[in-house]
């Protein structure tokens, strides 16, 4: 009798989001599960669970886990909330388990750091300077030249990002780069990256990587809004995108892996292709957000959830496409700050995938850059044949999307 693998997954987030990931992983693997709480809906994928104080403290994390290998060997480790990838970190190498090199998802964690190992490699990348104050911050934007980016150090899904085309605006949006913040997110003294403007047209790529060996599995367009933010409106996944026989961006993908040391675990990595080739804009030591390793999924058969969960245990990836289809998703916002929600809803949607309310009726929300993620109100996915088909489902969707609020 073959045993399943024995997984120890990290907290979960949003089921809306990452419930497909465990119901992948579930039959080929005996999931144990840390939480900051007793779970629910996860309760029919786990094989147990430790509810513990604090899923973010490494030192008592890897207690619970050497208690639980003890008990039953634990073949590895799995984690894809951005707040949780380096303390998970710590577990593997505490067990001695693939992914477990604090010092590489560091390398990811800390966009300086990123930064500072791909300029060691050469690879291709903006140019991008750490910056304590604003007058800082003026003095490398006039060297640099404008537009430039401000960057957050060290969040994720372009929080906090904004392009400034002058000292003015500068000025105007130090606060916004330098103080945007999430419940969890890793604080520094110096936070701010003042980075050159790649201009061009931005993707993301969710690799397996297996000792040494990266192989990617999705490739996303991002569709940008709410300029000069740099907000995630929408993504695309299409099975047959040309970019993925662009042997120059394929090589620049390995070429960053080997700069910042990344041997074993999954990565998301978003890269800007402009005219002068594709730069890469950071790597990220997990799955990505936003549905987005989801719509693989549906476009491509490959399994996002199964991939992670081998690397995670010393184990090849199937990384085997079995389909040629497009996946979209698009999220949608209010059109006010501090708006409350009255009713929300969608119409029926014939060929939609998902029509999902993300808020309810009484709740307040605003538009980015006060909104950002946390704004949205609802998204839309579809899987059709082509780009344009699966944009004109998504348009569907829009449309039957019903909402009516009032100021607070």
């Amino acid at each position: 009798m073959v045993t399943r693998p024995h997984l120890l997954v990290v907290a979960t987030g949003m089921r809306l989001f990452r419930e497909y990931i465990l119901r992948s992983i579930a039959p080929s693997y005996r999931m144990h599960m840390f939480l900051h709480s007793e779970p629910t809906w996860e309760k029919e994928y786990l094989d147990g669970w430790t509810v513990l104080e604090s899923t973010l403290d490494a030192d008592a994390m890897v207690a619970a886990a050497n208690e639980l290998n003890d008990r039953q060997t634990i073949d590895g480790v799995l984690c894809w909330d951005e707040a949780r990838i380096l303390a998970s970190a710590h577990i593997a190498e505490a067990l001695g388990l693939p992914g477990g090199d604090v010092e590489m998802i560091n390398r990811c964690r800390d966009k300086h750091l990123t930064r500072t190992a791909l300029d060691g490699y050469g690879v291709p990348q903006p140019k991008s300077i750490l910056v304590e104050t604003v007058d800082q911050a003026l003095a490398v934007a006039d060297e640099l030249g404008y537009p430039v980016i401000l960057k957050p150090r060290a969040l994720a899904a372009s929080l906090g990002v904004v392009k400034v085309h002058s000292p003015e605006e500068l000025r105007g949006n130090w606060e916004f780069a330098h103080d945007t913040t999430v419940p969890e997110a890793p604080e520094y003294d110096v936070k701010v990256l003042v980075e050159e403007f790649a201009d061009g047209y931005e993707i993301s790529i969710d690799s397996a990587i297996f000792q040494g060996q990266v192989t990617p599995f999705c490739l996303a367009r991002k569709v940008i809004g709410y300029p000069p933010y740099a907000e995630e409106i929408g993504h695309f996944v299409d099975a047959a995108d040309p970019l993925l026989a662009d042997e120059q961006l394929l090589q620049v993908l390995v070429d960053a892996h080997k700069a910042v040391a990344f041997t074993d675990g999954i990565t998301h990595t978003e890269i800007m292709m402009t005219t002068d080739g594709p730069k890469v804009i950071e790597i990220n030591a997990r799955l990505g957000g936003d549905h987005i390793p989801y719509l693989g999924l549906r476009a491509t058969g490959v399994d996002p959830g199964l991939a992670a969960a081998a690397v995670s245990c010393g184990r090849p990836p199937d990384l085997t496409p079995d389909r040629t289809l497009v996946g979209g998703v698009r999220f949608f916002y209010v059109d006010e700050n501090d708006t409350v929600l009255d009713s929300i809803g969608f119409d029926p949607v014939e060929g939609a995938d998902q029509l999902v309310p993300l808020m309810e009726a009484g709740q307040t929300t605003s538009p980015p850059p006060a909104g950002t993620l946390w704004g949205r109100i609802a998204f839309a996915t579809a899987v059709a044949d082509t780009v344009d088909d699966c944009r004109a489902r998504l348009d569907a969707a829009a449309k039957a999307l019903h909402w009516t609020g009032h100021p607070k």
